[in-house]
């Protein structure tokens, strides 16, 4: 498989989301109960009820569709204290924001690696390209202790998160933090994601010479389907990335 279009040889970089591209969360009963004490002893909760939780994932819900209307990602302690629960006094809520967003998503279960992933990034690595993450994400904590968890923290030379850089996907903001920390131009990156209207719209708006999309079984969502803005390749495993990516040959600058 080759991508079909001109100037695949000036890629040095390529760039990654994490959720649902290099890693996919599954139940795990232990992982889930251990967050839901946490949650608790973090809140100072005796036995909260199920309307308790239902009316907290109302709340997380609708900051998340604030926060991806307005491209906009606010810290830990603002979602906390302005959106989750308001109702708490912020001095309870504060000190322990980042510890309660991580508890949050592992009340769903755990993440492991997408199949293939780890050989992939290691093979590529080895061919001679850079390697980096850019992710929406609530959590500072999440992917860099997931990174450090899987044993990949050595393969990335960035990892680029919506919680710290304040904006999100598809906003160019956040390829651009990524660029500039590289000190490469855009048109030397590729980008590999789940979902057409924020991984390739976004780096397509930051300049990226190619979007990627890793196609989830069954095909692309609904509202993904009438995009404007459309990936140069489509994959349906991570290791056909070594396909599209041959050894890379450093380009000669003439004189």
């Amino acid at each position: 498989m080759k991508i079909p279009v001109p100037g695949t040889r000036k890629i040095e970089a390529i760039l990654f989301d994490m959720n649902g591209t290099l890693r996919s969360r599954e139940p795990h009963a232990p992982t889930q109960r251990a967050a839901c004490e946490r949650m608790k002893d973090l809140l100072k909760l005796e036995d909260p009820s199920d309307a308790y939780w239902e009316e907290l994932a109302g709340h997380y819900k609708a900051y998340g569709h604030w926060a991806q209307e307005k491209l906009l990602q606010l810290s830990e302690k603002e979602i906390w204290t302005h959106w989750l629960l308001p109702e708490v006094h912020p001095d309870q809520l504060e000190p322990v924001a980042a510890e309660l967003t991580l508890a949050w998503s592992e009340r769903k279960g755990r993440m492991v690696p997408k199949p293939g992933a780890e050989e992939t990034l290691r093979e590529l690595k080895r061919r001679g390209y850079r390697l980096g993450v850019i992710s929406n994400s609530m959590s500072i904590l999440d992917i860099p202790r997931c990174l450090d968890a899987f044993g990949w923290k050595d393969l990335f030379e960035v990892v680029i998160l919506s919680s710290v850089v304040k904006c999100r996907k598809p906003a160019a903001e956040i390829f651009w933090a990524a660029t500039s920390t590289m000190k490469i131009e855009p048109v030397h990156c590729a980008y590999l994601g789940n979902r057409i209207s924020r991984d390739v719209v976004g780096c397509k708006r930051a300049g990226f010479a190619l979007g990627i999309i890793l196609e989830q079984p069954g095909g692309p969502r609904a509202e993904e389907q009438d995009q404007t803005i459309q990936p140069e390749a489509v994959i349906h495993s991570l290791n056909e990335l070594l396909d599209l990516f041959p050894k890379r040959v450093p380009l000669q600058i003439k004189a």
